[in-house]
């Protein structure tokens, strides 16, 4: 399943995407995904090749829409970037990308399939959205242990690798509880990439980091990016965008342009 947003998992459902806060077992709000997913066949409108396809997505919550006809399509080795001020439909639009949130009208298809009829959730993908959460008595390398567990489709030395490719030490002894909030955030990322997973959904990953951070989180999503993955990322830093993204766009009032 997705990891990063605070939404229960629905009954039964074992594979769902991961970075946000969710539901988990014993208070996990964070897991992995990954696996190998189907080229899509494109869409009438959209480019030949689209990894990720939203398609005039519309989102209401009653009477209120909060996103209006979104139609954006990614390819595999890209960048996005979306801008916006909070309440713009940013999260909304990541969530429902990842299948936590379904779509009122239109569809979203990623790796050719549509997110809510032919899979509840996207099969190779890891998330960030909101606020990581963790099990605080335990250290960095226990929970993303636990949360690999679930799924089992790596190693130690594959959370290993991605602990320190997040810029965090895989034998540190301290708990969650006495991370810094940069520390907590480079372990969201570590659980994001660690199964290495075709799409990324990255919602402000750069909050709480230093200096040094950023850097460290910019080399590595550039990284990933020559591997071929696809990335969709929100930042209110236009730095962070103009240096990571090959496309943006700009999110105002569930409104999406691209500039």
């Amino acid at each position: 399943m997705p990891c990063g947003s605070n939404m229960e998992i629905p009954q039964g459902h074992t594979n769902m995407p991961c970075g946000s806060n969710m539901e988990i077992p014993q208070g996990h709000t964070s897991m992995p995904c990954g696996s190998n997913m189907e080229i899509p066949q494109g869409h009438p409108g959209m480019p030949y090749g689209s990894y990720v396809e939203i398609i005039h997505v519309t989102k209401k919550f009653g009477e209120e829409t909060i996103l209006h006809d979104i139609h954006i399509s990614m390819e595999k080795g890209k960048v996005y970037g979306i801008s916006g001020n909070n309440g713009s439909g940013k999260t909304v639009l990541m969530k429902c990308i990842c299948g936590f949130l379904p779509v009122t009208s239109g569809k979203i298809r990623v790796g050719g399939k549509i997110i809510g009829t032919e899979i509840d959730f996207p099969e190779s993908i890891g998330v960030i959205i909101e606020t990581p959460g963790f099990l605080t008595n335990l250290t960095g390398m226990r929970n993303l242990e636990i949360l690999a567990g679930l799924r089992g489709k790596i190693s130690k030395r594959e959370i290993r690798n991605a602990i320190k490719k997040a810029g965090l030490d895989p034998d540190l002894k301290k708990s969650v509880a006495k991370y810094s909030l940069g520390m907590r955030q480079r372990l969201g990322i570590a659980q994001a990439i660690m199964e290495e997973p075709d799409f990324l959904i990255l919602d402000e990953p750069f909050n709480g980091l230093d200096k040094h951070g950023v850097e460290d989180i910019r080399t590595l999503i550039l990284d990933l990016k020559k591997q071929g993955k696809t990335i969709l990322l929100a930042s209110h830093n236009s730095e962070d965008i103009r240096i990571l993204c090959d496309k943006v766009f700009e999110m105002d009032g569930g409104r999406m342009k691209e500039i």
